[in-house]
């Protein structure tokens, strides 16, 4: 899922009111099962109650400002997408190990080693989604080397000298984690029974990485892809729909290019790496 440009570009304190009342408002109602989109009687009600100044929001005439309306505007949009379109990607294990198997069948002249998820017992297997991300990214990088197991952290140089270096270990980078084109993020939870903290604390990391490119890109005018790749219908929708949401915002506030959702990885991931071996065949010296 790429941003819709209308979102794109917005000041941070536009952000800051998303949060502020998607939280007051809740993401989503705890019998529901869809992703809420909060009206302005709830959007009015959570700005009183945070104590902020109302005429931000809505005229004395009772119009709505830009800000109001650009509010109430995107609180739908994000619903729709998340509603109408992600949820319907998200597998469950049994359908990413068929899509697994169907891919490998489909390029059986990519030999790479599967890794495997940190489960015990009739639980551990392949992680297919990683899996499949691996086996499209070889059979799309030409004759391009790619990182699908970063084992350092992301650096950027210039000059032979040191730029930045990105705080954490990403888990694959085009064509390698020195001056890369593309990073990406797998977050894959086909057998968690709740949203527990080690999910949570996933989205933060992205969040984090997300900000430390957006100060690369601000700074030295470096610009490198990152996309966020996640799976599993129970984990994400049934208990996380609202880091679904969280993550649609990052997604729009720019500290992600693009949010691959379960199945939709199988259309969209050949065509990015295409993009990126046209990058970097452009850039080559």
């Amino acid at each position: 899922m790429k941003p819709d440009p209308k979102y794109l570009n917005l000041p941070k304190s536009f952000w800051a009111y998303v949060r502020c009342i998607s939280e007051k408002c809740q993401y989503t109602k705890r019998s529901s099962q869809t992703v809420s989109s909060p009206g302005l009687d709830e959007i009015l009600a959570a700005v009183h109650v945070l104590k902020l100044d109302v005429s931000e929001v809505l005229r004395p005439g009772g119009d709505l400002t830009p800000l109001g309306q650009q509010l109430l505007d995107y609180f739908k949009f994000r619903a729709d997408v998340l509603n109408t379109k992600a949820r319907h990607h998200l597998m469950d294990a049994k359908k990413a190990k068929a899509l697994y198997e169907f891919v490998r069948a489909e390029h059986k002249q990519v030999k790479i080693k599967a890794p495997w998820n940190k489960q015990k017992g009739k639980k551990k297997a392949p992680a297919y989604l990683s899996a499949i991300v691996a086996i499209l990214v070889r059979a799309n990088a030409a004759d391009f080397p790619c990182d699908l197991d970063p084992r350092a952290l992301t650096t950027i140089t210039r000059q032979g000298k040191a730029l930045r270096t990105l705080a954490r270990r990403l888990d694959g980078a085009f064509p390698s984690t020195a001056n890369p084109i593309a990073v990406w993020e797998i977050k894959e939870y086909y057998y968690t029974t709740t949203f527990g903290s080690r999910v949570a604390n996933g989205v933060y990391e992205s969040l984090l990485d997300g900000m430390e490119l957006e100060e690369l890109r601000e700074h030295e005018g470096v610009k490198v892809k990152h996309y966020l790749i996640i799976d599993a219908h129970y984990t994400w929708w049934s208990c996380g729909k609202s880091y679904l949401c969280r993550i649609i915002d990052m997604l729009h506030m720019g500290y992600v290019d693009e949010v691959i959702f379960g199945d939709e990885v199988v259309e969209r991931l050949p065509d990015l790496v295409k993009e990126w071996v046209a990058a970097a065949r452009d850039s080559a010296p």
